[in-house]
């Protein structure tokens, strides 16, 4: 599951640096909570034009997210100084830790691979977790996802990095990492999810 918040220009990005250090602890301790990377971009800061903040959420139980988005549980915070943002969420379907899986992330990055109508799912799938398989054993990797999104038909790699995040994908979406609440980490399952 991931908001983005994108902010005005101009946006002075220590009030959401702020706001990350004296509240960010408020989710490591998370029932059903597999991870929570506080994300944020900068303009003009490693390929970005925009500042946002976009936190991405690794959540072990769905009924849980649920609470956190529409029970009280947490997310009311985020309607309250930002309005109610639009929230994608997709469908797991693996998990990979890395070697760095015991350092705190500096960075991470996501990338949305389109599925054309023409494209044959297995095929395109089993791709993508040989493909996450090998981005497992990436030098600073921590944690790596892949999902899909089955109402826009998009394949989301999603990972954390102990440093930068590798180039290799220049059509990745690149963020810092301001915290990391993970208290279900060790509960994400390995490899496959289905």
């Amino acid at each position: 599951m991931q908001y983005e918040i994108t902010l005005p220009a101009d946006y002075d990005m220590t009030i959401v640096r702020e706001r990350v250090a004296t509240r960010g602890h408020a989710l490591d301790d998370r029932p059903g909570l597999g991870l929570k990377a506080y994300l944020v971009r900068e303009r003009g800061v490693a390929g970005s034009a925009v500042n946002q903040y976009a936190p991405f959420y690794l959540w072990n139980d769905a009924g849980r997210m649920g609470e956190f988005l529409v029970g009280g549980g947490g997310f009311q915070g985020i309607v309250a100084d930002f309005g109610r943002p639009a929230v994608r969420h997709w469908t797991g379907l693996a998990v990979e830790a890395g070697r760095a899986r015991g350092t705190a992330p500096r960075a991470a990055s996501r990338r949305l691979v389109p599925l054309p109508a023409s494209a044959d799912l297995t095929e395109r799938v089993a791709a993508a977790l040989a493909g996450l398989r090998e981005l497992g054993g990436a030098d600073g990797l921590h944690t790596a996802a892949l999902a899909v999104d089955p109402h826009h038909w998009r394949l989301m790699t999603f990972a954390l990095w102990e440093r930068e995040a590798p180039g290799a994908h220049g059509d990745a979406e690149h963020y810092e990492v301001l915290h990391l609440s993970a208290p279900g980490l060790t509960r994400l399952p390995a490899g496959r999810t289905w």
